[in-house]
């Protein structure tokens, strides 16, 4: 069994990002803190779904029955509908469709905010790291 908890993080809205990815595979724990462009939080929280389900493919992880936890009501929501009238948010339902087909066993829920401390610290260190770069340049 794989479980994966994502979150995002943005200063601004649209601002940097930060995506939090935390996997759980046979008891041990990957976690992944990433910068982000200039977005909305809720195309942030798209994108690190999307982000995940794809590192999940790329390391051969997919095989297996999947749970991701997410805590953005509106991305569970749209996936869960299968339709969004964004049209910011289209390109990455469609490509996230097209990833959980990868998957023979995958269910997408929502947690409270609360329950998702590990993903969401790694988004905001994925924030900080893309804080950082603006301050190189």
């Amino acid at each position: 069994m794989l479980k994966i908890y994502i979150d995002a993080s943005t200063k601004g809205n649209p601002g940097p990002s930060g995506l939090g990815l935390l996997y759980i595979i046979d008891d041990q724990q990957v976690q992944m803190a990433l910068p982000a462009s200039v977005m909305s939080n809720h195309e942030a929280e798209f994108l690190a779904l999307q982000t995940a389900l794809e590192f999940a493919i790329e390391k051969n992880w997919h095989h297996q029955t999947t749970y991701v936890y997410s805590d953005s009501k509106v991305v569970v929501q749209t996936i869960d509908k299968q339709y969004t009238h964004n049209k910011i948010f289209k390109p990455y339902l469609i490509k996230i469709e097209h990833l959980l087909q990868k998957f023979p066993i995958i269910f997408i829920q929502w947690l409270p905010e609360a329950k998702n401390k590990g993903a969401d610290n790694l988004a905001r260190q994925g924030l900080a790291k893309k804080l950082k770069q603006k301050e190189l340049l």
